[in-house]
């Protein structure tokens, strides 16, 4: 089964998605910033898909997004927006920088599940 990349400032969100995922089975990888979430990437792990924090210091989710889709390693992943921005329009921002899909913080575990479900089968 391919890895879960978690990429998020917060410690304490990436503690509790890496947890769930690791109790329902998944490999859940860590990074605090695009530096670190780059680095992952490039070690040769087999990621299958990358859950993304929106607003970040440094380069935040919109910019990141673009990226990781323009760069042909990458571009296949599917990118999965985890924002606490849930206002009428977040969404549809999200998939217009090219995420595949967005979930709103609080996490609700079930849609997420379901979400990595799809992509990941």
């Amino acid at each position: 089964m391919k890895s879960i990349l978690i990429i998020d400032d917060d410690s304490r969100n990436t503690f509790a998605l890496s947890a769930v995922l690791k109790a329902k089975g998944y490999t859940a990888f860590t990074a605090n910033n695009m530096v670190e979430a780059f680095a992952i990437l490039e070690s040769g792990k087999e990621i299958g898909i990358i859950l993304l924090d929106i607003m970040m210091p440094g380069m935040d989710g919109y910019d990141a997004i673009p990226m990781f889709k323009s760069t042909p390693a990458y571009k296949h992943l599917p990118v999965i927006a985890v924002t606490a921005h849930a206002m009428q329009g977040d969404r549809e921002k999200c998939i217009e920088a090219g995420a595949d899909d967005y979930v709103a913080k609080p996490v609700d575990v079930d849609l997420l599940l379901k979400i990595l479900e799809e992509y990941l089968k």
